[in-house]
Parts: C-alpha cells; sequence; structure tokens
C-alpha cells in the first residue's frame, strides 16, 4: 500500500477494525473508507474519523451498495461480522446473513471492482475442538458452533475467488483483547472485576490463546502489503492461558475482591485452544512476548475499564 491507495476496512467502526483504521490513517497508508452497519461499534465516536478517513453507513448484507463502495479501490480489509460466539449461536440467521451471505456479496463486489488484495478475518474456531495442540493450520476444520461455521463458509468463498484471480489471504486469528473491547472473555472478567460481582468461568478448564491487538494489527497490515499468502495463517500468541489463570490475574491486577465461581460448562464453546503460529513467525513476522496477558493492565487505563 502507498499514499496514494484507496483502502476499504468493512467492519472499521469495532474492536479490532478501529484499531486498524487508526494504524492505517496514521502511517498515510491511502485513503480509506469505513464501511460498517454501526450495530456494535467500539470506535470512541463513530461520528469523528481520523484524517484522509471517511465512513459510509454500508451493510455488507446488501448488496447493491457495496459495488459503489468498492470502485477503485485496491485492497480490502473485511472484519466487518456478527463477531461473538453466543450470539451467533442465539440468532444463527443474522449469523449466516452477516457472515457468510455479507462475505460472498463482499467478494463479489471486490472481483467486480479489480481489487488486488482482500484480507479476510477469519477465526480458531473453525478448528472446534482440536485432536491436539498446538494446532496448525493443516488441522481438520470441525466448527463447533455457528459462528466457526460461518467463518468456514466465509473461507471456501474467499478460495473460490481466489481461483478467479482475487488476491485473497485468509488470517485466522485467535482470542484478540485490547482497548475498546466488549462482550468478550476479557472485557467481561474485568467489568465483573470491577464491580466486585463474581467472575463466573464456565467449566472451569478451558485453556485459550490470547493476543494483544497491535500485534494482531501488525499482522493484517503485513497480510495486505506483503507477498500473496495463498494458504491461511493463524495469528495468535502460541501459548495457552487457562481462564483460572486470567482470573486471578484480573483479579490481582485490578485488586479486586470479586470471588472467582466455576459455572456450568457451554456445549458450543470450544474448551482449549493454542494455536501453532510457526507460518505467521515465517511468513508475517509475529512475535508476541512471552507472557500472552502482558498488556493486561493497559486496559485498565481505557476510561470504561478504570477501578
Amino acid at each position: 500500500m502507498h499514499s496514494n491507495s484507496r483502502i476499504v476496512v468493512t467492519g472499521g467502526a469495532g474492536f479490532i477494525g478501529g484499531h486498524l483504521v487508526e494504524r492505517l490513517a496514521a502511517a498515510r497508508a491511502g485513503s480509506i473508507l469505513v464501511l460498517d452497519n454501526l450495530r456494535r461499534p467500539c470506535v470512541g465516536d463513530p461520528g469523528v474519523w481520523p484524517p484522509r478517513v471517511t465512513f459510509a453507513p454500508v451493510d455488507i448484507r446488501h448488496r447493491e451498495d457495496l459495488a459503489q463502495a468498492l470502485h477503485g479501490c485496491e485492497v480490502v480489509f473485511h472484519l466487518a461480522a456478527l463477531s461473538n460466539v453466543m450470539g451467533a449461536v442465539s440468532d444463527a440467521s443474522l449469523a449466516f446473513d452477516t457472515n457468510v451471505a455479507g462475505t460472498f456479496n463482499l467478494l463479489q463486489a471486490a472481483k467486480s471492482a479489480g481489487v488486488r488484495r482482500f484480507v479476510f478475518t477469519s477465526s480458531r474456531e473453525v478448528y472446534g475442538e482440536p485432536d491436539r495442540l498446538p494446532v496448525p493450520e493443516s488441522a481438520p476444520l470441525r466448527p463447533k458452533n455457528d459462528y466457526g461455521a460461518s467463518k468456514v463458509a466465509g473461507e471456501l468463498y474467499c478460495r473460490l475467488a481466489a481461483g478467479a484471480g482475487l488476491e485473497t489471504v485468509i488470517v485466522r486469528l485467535a482470542n484478540v483483547y485490547g482497548p475498546r473491547d466488549r462482550d468478550r472473555v476479557i472485557p467481561l472478567f474485568l467489568q465483573a472485576a470491577k464491580a466486585n460481582l463474581p467472575i463466573e468461568i464456565y467449566g472451569g478448564d478451558q485453556v485459550l490463546d490470547f493476543v494483544w491487538v497491535d500485534t494482531v494489527v501488525d499482522a493484517l497490515i503485513k497480510a495486505a502489503c506483503g507477498e500473496w499468502l495463498h494458504e491461511p495463517v493463524n495469528v495468535a500468541s502460541g501459548k495457552g492461558v487457562t481462564l483460572q489463570e486470567l482470573a486471578q490475574r484480573i483479579v490481582e491486577t485490578t485488586g479486586s475482591l470479586a470471588p472467582i465461581r466455576i459455572a456450568p460448562k457451554r456445549r458450543e464453546e470450544v474448551r482449549r485452544f493454542v494455536a501453532d503460529i510457526t507460518r505467521a513467525r515465517e511468513l508475517l513476522g509475529v512475535a508476541p512476548p512471552a507472557d500472552p496477558l502482558w498488556q493486561l493492565a493497559r486496559l485498565l487505563e481505557h476510561p470504561a475499564m478504570r477501578v
């Protein structure tokens, strides 16, 4: 990407998308168009954008709005999705319409507009409950919930588009954390700790792979700028953290009196996941620190999380 590039970021008002847009704008990467339906905005003020960034209230479920938006675009970062596992389970139709049909619509528009590179944010949920850890990209895709299934479908449509000449790159993200996120495990645990309410762990034996949002943004930009990566890439820390350890770290970091409680497990949730990040290290230069939760204390600087 260069200063004259035209870049589209779908879901650019969301958690990861907002951080990506800020980084692209700061780097003067080009003119940036954010497409978002503002169903779940995580940016500070959805009406205020950095220089060189414009916003269009476009929903990727509406195919007719996408052709004009992508006209003259060189790179698409596709982050728009119903991105909460339990939310996708509770509204499977919306998950399909947004994550599957929406991705299909966007790929069709990208091909028609002559887009060069299309970066698709997939998820570790595509693997489901893996047979072994860490999980390489060659592991079977056996999603355990509607969200994972929708991401598998999105990946398949990306592969079809690649066969038609669109440079699609599939990036499978682990559990991303950082400022402005909400409704996922770390912000939920922090909110409970802030209020000295019980921190509930469903099942008690989960092990997950947490990765700081800036690491993910680095990987997305490199996926867009470097050589075309024909195979999916895991972006993660490559280290497992038990949810009990996470809860204890949050209690200690916040000085909270919140008790940690074990609740019945939820069958839709993956119990254990740690990514093999060999490919990300080699191809994207991802080099996460030894402690995946190294930036946990920084989240408390965010106004919504101060205790």
